[in-house]
């Protein structure tokens, strides 16, 4: 049910650089990434979605880098959430463009526990495509992880496909901790060349 009351706003870099992104997720199921040796004759690669008995759950404490908007790798990033009565960030999405490839990479995206299933994320996600849009980029891109499966059904609720994955993205040992990254892609002309 989409949520008339609220209002997605600019959050402008000088106000919100370095505030950090509470974000956790949790799931009951993770995509089991299987794949065969690749050889002169190529390889199979499936990934099946499995449901486990003890809820995988990842805080922002548990990593190096914790998710926070307008960090100095995205030079070029803009930001928009909603703010909530007392000025605290209730969601935000950041996009930065990728100059090289014309796309536009979704860097965060984090709706809180008292937004959700309220519209907010579709919101969200229909202000990168608006971006997107004006800035003439031919894909938008995104990363989650495969134990982040509400995110993957969402992205993919909203037109996104797999793209890719990358098997030790943040350990050696990705796919045994359940946690592969996951590249996705929204393509508004599938047939468009790069400009």
């Amino acid at each position: 049910m989409k949520n008339n009351k609220t209002e997605i706003v600019a959050l402008p870099k000088e106000k919100w650089k370095d505030v950090r992104i509470p974000l956790v997720t949790r799931s009951s199921s993770y995509y089991d990434i299987k794949m065969t040796p690749m050889d002169d004759s190529g390889c199979t690669v499936s990934l099946i979605k499995t449901p486990i008995e003890q809820e995988i759950v990842h805080t922002p404490e548990e990593y190096d880098f914790p998710d926070s908007l307008y960090q100095e790798h995205w030079e070029k990033a803009e930001a928009y959430g909603v703010i909530s009565r007392n000025g605290d960030l209730s969601a935000c999405i950041e996009v930065c463009p990728e100059e090289w490839s014309n796309r536009l990479i979704v860097t965060e995206l984090w709706v809180s526990d008292e937004l959700r299933h309220q519209g907010i994320g579709k919101m969200l996600m229909d202000k990168a495509k608006e971006i997107a849009i004006g800035q003439n980029r031919r894909a938008i891109i995104l990363e989650t992880q495969s134990c982040n499966t509400n995110a993957i059904g969402f992205y993919l609720h909203e037109g996104f496909e797999l793209i890719g994955f990358d098997t030790c993205c943040y350990t050696n040992n990705d796919i045994g901790r359940r946690e592969v990254r996951i590249n996705l892609g929204y393509f508004f002309h599938r047939d468009a060349r790069r400009r």
